[in-house]
């Protein structure tokens, strides 16, 4: 029997399907996390041969610790996993340590984190990326900016989500970043790009080869939606465009990704711009080594009509699957902002799209600055008609 331990099987709350698919396919699963046991979800306690606690999953001593016990109790890790962004250098350390071969190891961490070094990955791959300078000083930047004009993007150069993100319009707002930025922090300034994300979100197998395919479109971005305080809005796509899974593809094979599920990210050019191409064009963004983040997921369930937790813990335990789709949908996430005077209150939508609800509830407040408060997750089956369930779930009154 595979022994594999799962980091923070209980966050995201949806995360635990992972560790119910992965025990039924005869896997022994092995929780680590912060949150006392009698707290887990029932679900989750099913899904787990064994649950270590720590006092906190960022006490890398503690964490080792509870591998350790793991490995002394059950013999050999074969995965060590979180598929979650915040651990994944974590991840990496312990699979170092331990000698865990499955998975990323620390020495592979700087193309996949830092948003610096993946642009050479990108170019290898014969995809355009937005041109780049480390943030330094005022002289520097300006004369960055000087050759690519405002406005700009700055941005940690390992980072997690649109934390710490700033769109810089003029030279006083580049002043004042510089005055305030935090000095522990490498920063990587960016020329803007007028365009959507796209991304390619897909399950690959050991020989880097996609058993799973699909993505999804963010028409406002997420810099906008935290620094805004604005509603949040994506929707997984009904098909996948061939572009964007010929990029996804590509940058698969140039990033050496085996045996992981990901989220790249593109833009979709909305306007030709010099250097990158022509409206429609895909450029690129960033990689995540992980599923996209929150209900993502379920979302791509309820897109295609299938089950990716499962398909996931398949490419673990045989490196294929036999799940296959079914009939697709457009999938809509809508996260409503509260204190926004909307025209339609929660009743008066539920009663309008109850039969397309697939997900209602509040969002966890450590996710809300990126996702807003209230969630909505319905399907469609016509873009008609997912821009018109947005129209009217985003409507706010005047004045």
């Amino acid at each position: 029997m595979s022994n594999v331990i799962f980091i923070s099987p209980n966050f995201p709350t949806n995360y635990w399907q992972f560790c119910r698919e992965l025990k039924n396919n005869g896997m022994n699963v092995l929780g680590i996390g912060d949150q006392p046991y009698d707290e887990l979800s029932g679900e989750l306690k099913d899904s787990l041969n064994e649950y270590y606690k720590v006092d906190a999953l960022g006490d890398y001593d503690a964490v080792y610790r509870a591998v350790a016990f793991f490995i002394h109790k059950y013999g050999r890790i074969d995965w060590l996993e979180s598929n979650n962004e915040y651990w994944l250098e974590r991840d990496a350390a312990l699979r170092t340590d331990f000698h865990i071969t499955s998975g990323f190891q620390t020495g592979d961490i700087p193309r996949i984190k830092y948003k610096s070094r993946m642009k050479e990955y990108y170019q290898a791959a014969g995809i355009p990326t937005a041109r780049y300078h480390m943030v330094d000083d005022l002289k520097g930047c300006r004369a960055f900016i000087k050759e690519v004009g405002y406005p700009v993007v700055v941005k940690p150069d390992n980072g997690v989500g649109a934390s710490d993100t700033h769109k810089l319009d003029n030279l006083q707002q580049l002043k004042d970043f510089l005055a305030t930025k935090n000095s522990d922090i490498t920063y990587i300034m960016e020329e803007f790009i007028y365009a959507e994300v796209n991304s390619y979100d897909a399950i690959i197998d050991s020989r880097g080869e996609p058993i799973f395919e699909t993505g999804n479109v963010t028409p406002i971005s997420i810099m906008d939606i935290v620094n805004e305080e604005d509603n949040s809005i994506y929707y997984i796509v009904k098909d996948l465009p061939a572009d964007t899974r010929k990029a996804g593809r590509a940058t698969v094979k140039s990033f050496g990704v085996k045996s992981r599920f990901v989220h790249f990210e593109f833009f979709r050019l909305t306007r030709d711009q010099e250097g990158m191409g022509k409206a429609g064009d895909v450029v690129a963004l960033e990689v995540n080594m992980r599923p996209c983040g929150g209900f993502s997921p379920d979302m791509m369930n309820f897109a295609n009509s299938t089950n990716v937790y499962k398909i996931w813990a398949d490419m673990i335990a045989f490196d294929h699957s036999d799940v296959e789709d079914g009939p697709h949908a457009f999938c809509a996430f809508a996260g409503r902002r509260d204190g926004k005077p909307f025209v339609y209150d929660h009743e008066a939508i539920m009663k309008k799209y109850g039969q397309q609800m697939k997900l209602v509830d509040r969002i966890p407040d450590v996710l809300s600055d990126a996702m807003g408060n209230q969630m909505y997750v319905a399907t469609f089956p016509t873009r008609k008609k997912l821009d018109k369930f947005y129209h009217d779930v985003l409507l706010c009154k005047e004045g």
